[in-house]
């Protein structure tokens, strides 16, 4: 993939599916949550998966649905907790260091954008080590409102100065790359294999890596 690498200023890197393999967050909400609540509640299984659902629904593109507050009130459960159950899947996805790295050389300015509750994006830059490569780490939580939301994109730029004529962002979220083209961000890529363990998706509307190695050709020629 060609990116216009010396026009370029500032990269937005998101957390979850990007960076990181999502198959963690998956089998957290999917697999061990259902689980635990249905120990706690002394359901089934199956019932346990169906109220999950229900209520995974009414808080989707909210930013309730990524707070460790919210489900740990909604559930009676310690999230957090439950999360160090299964963190030994946080991983993080093929040429990623390589690439901040590379980042890093060229001079780019290099901040982390994501959704994800300071309590959990705590935990996994303790598991990966990620933080020495980032200029920033800026959740969604500090400004209020989810990266859907395209207003959420001047709000970023009152916290972090960035002209988003000169800007990368690269996310495996297609509603928050509306958004972000919404917001007047230049350059959005999409990551189309977010989960490891699942296949990889379309993404017809924005150029789509696999992984960070597909950048790297291009990124190397402007250091």
């Amino acid at each position: 993939m060609q990116l216009p690498w010396g026009e370029l200023d500032c990269v937005l890197l998101d957390m979850d599916g990007t960076l990181l393999d999502l198959n963690f967050d998956n089998h957290f909400w999917q697999e061990h949550i259902p689980l635990r609540y249905a120990e706690a509640r002394d359901l089934s299984l199956d019932q346990a998966h169906a109220e999950m659902q229900e209520r995974y629904r009414g808080a989707a593109a909210t930013l309730a649905w990524y707070s460790v507050e919210f489900w740990q009130a909604e559930l009676d459960l310690d999230i957090m907790r439950l999360k160090e159950e299964v963190a030994h899947l946080i991983a993080v996805h093929p040429h990623v260091t390589d690439f901040l790295s590379a980042l890093r050389v060229a001079g780019k300015h290099i901040v982390l954008v994501t959704n994800a509750h300071q309590k959990s994006l705590a935990l996994k830059m303790q598991r990966t080590g990620l933080t020495v490569h980032f200029d920033a780490l800026i959740s969604a939580h500090e400004l209020g409102l989810p990266k859907e939301d395209p207003a959420f994109w001047d709000l970023l730029r009152g916290r972090i100065p960035f002209d988003p004529a000169r800007t990368l962002l690269v996310d495996d979220n297609m509603s928050v790359l509306d958004s972000a083209r919404a917001g007047g961000i230049a350059q959005l890529v999409a990551v189309t294999r977010p989960d490891t363990k699942r296949p990889q998706t379309a993404s017809a509307a924005y150029p789509g890596i696999v992984d960070f190695g597909e950048l790297l050709p291009g990124l190397s020629r402007t250091e």
